[in-house]
């Protein structure tokens, strides 16, 4: 069933702004298990939000692309007889495939919330005041309004595009997912996580890539012994990063494009803007409903979700808050509870996991080393390893392998576990469980080795 064009009511148990992972989950959960009357007002075409559409599972389908491509040199390596090992990818297939899926994915999420008996309503969201909105389906229209008893804001993030000259040559995460066919040459701006997958996924496919960073490091939220590996690796696999760099603008040449910065100019086909992001909230009119936002334009939170406005709720990107999409979901489906469940339910944004897919990926959870030795001083000790993943025996080149276990106290509870090395994407799963339970060293000890295997290097850390 297509979004509706205008609400069958006025009046809402519940309204939320905002189609994305965490909306959804907050939607269906209200309507499906407490009965509510729902309804999710989303301004875009397709449900699903970042995530789906241009975030976590397209880039996903890159990686996975990507290491199929790094399969087949490896493959020629061990002594398969390939024709040929670097043969290119055909990026439109890929695309149309891709593009295919996802739109699979948008109707199940239609298909959802018309089983959950939410009301879909099409159309940009504005404050009236703390509990009616107006929605447009387009800027002339005039708008309907809504009224709800509790409204959640879920709108997302966007990426920062810098304010320089010819800005508007290079493209966004957004951008990426939209290229007809695959640059030769790739200019990234920025070290975050988004930056650097997608520069891994260029780099694996054959494109030529160059990474900007404002400073000497690399992913700098992230643990040393995960930026500090990642940046040899990558820089082993080709990749040209330009440390202490200000990109001062592009330029269009007859070739490509010009990036101007203090350093070197360098011409090439495609410049990719990874700035970080700010939330999509300046079309909410949140004046009107008392809402307050911080830095950046995030939205205020408690650790309920509450806005500064009772009634108002926010979660997600929005919030600048761990934006992971597993958290907005499990964000939303706790005020679902609470709100409609009489439960005191909320998310505890301590010990997330968090997994980095680049070449090869990286995982977290917990603090840091500098967070921990910050937060509880001398009373640290680290636990780590390096070496070289069996995956590798047969292979000239060798990818290394660490973790680094974080445990605090005379009991030595875990407190951060950091992770680099293939296949550390599906192995942090099980231990960040084990660490939410309250996991000490000598259990990870008490646990029986599975051999051969990179991950038993966790319990027999000495």
């Amino acid at each position: 069933m297509p979004a509706l064009r205008r609400p069958s009511k006025t009046m809402y148990d519940f309204i939320v702004i905002g189609g994305g992972s965490g909306g959804l989950a907050a939607a269906r959960r209200a309507s499906t298990l407490y009965a509510a009357r729902v309804a999710l007002v989303e301004a875009h075409g397709r449900l699903g939000g970042t995530c789906v559409n241009v975030g976590c599972v397209p880039k996903k389908i890159m990686w996975n692309t990507a290491t199929l491509a790094e399969s087949l040199h490896d493959a020629a390596e061990v002594g398969f007889k390939l024709q040929d090992p670097d043969a290119p990818v055909d990026w439109a297939t890929v695309k149309r495939k891709r593009d295919a899926y996802i739109k699979r994915l948008n109707n199940i999420y239609e298909s959802n919330l018309e089983k959950a008996k939410v009301e879909h309503i099409h159309g940009t969201a504005e404050f009236i005041n703390s509990h009616t909105i107006r929605v447009k389906e387009t800027p002339e229209d005039a708008g309907v309004e809504m009224i709800a008893t509790n409204i959640l804001i879920a709108t997302g993030g966007h990426a920062i595009i810098p304010d320089l000259p010819g800005a508007e040559l290079g493209i966004d995460s957004d951008g990426f997912f939209a290229l007809e066919e695959q640059p030769r040459r790739v200019a990234v701006v920025g070290t975050g996580y988004i930056g650097i997958e997608i520069a891994g996924i260029f780099n694996a496919l054959g494109s030529k890539v160059t990474v900007y960073s404002r400073t000497k490091q690399i992913l700098r939220k992230f643990d040393s012994v995960i930026h500090d590996n990642m940046l040899s690796e990558m820089q082993k696999s080709g990749i040209d990063f330009v440390f202490e760099s200000e990109v001062c603008g592009l330029e269009k040449t007859e070739n490509g494009i010009c990036v101007k910065s203090n350093k070197e100019s360098v011409e090439v086909d495609c410049v990719l803007w990874a700035l970080g992001r700010v939330p999509n909230v300046s079309a909410l009119n949140l004046e009107s409903a008392n809402v307050e936002t911080g830095h950046h334009g995030f939205i205020n939170v408690d650790k309920f979700q509450n806005t500064t406005q009772e009634g108002v709720y926010a979660l997600g990107d929005c919030v600048g808050k761990f934006e992971l999409t597993p958290v907005a979901i499990a964000a939303g489906r706790k005020l679902a509870d609470r709100l409609f469940g009489s439960t005191p339910a909320r998310l505890e944004y301590e010990n997330i996991p968090t997994v980095l897919f680049g070449h090869p990926t990286a995982g977290a959870i917990g603090l840091t080393e500098d967070e921990a030795r910050e937060k509880y001083g001398d009373d640290v000790k680290i636990y780590k390893t390096q070496f070289t993943n069996l995956y590798y025996a047969l292979l000239e080149h060798k990818q290394a392998t660490a973790f680094k276990l974080i445990v605090t106290g005379p009991e030595e509870k875990v407190i951060g576990l950091h992770l680099f090395g293939k296949g550390t994407d599906e192995m942090l799963q099980g231990f960040g469980v084990a660490i939410r339970m309250g996991a000490t060293k000598a259990d990870f000890d008490n646990c029986v080795a599975i051999h051969p295997t990179a991950g038993e290097e966790l319990v027999t850390l000495v």
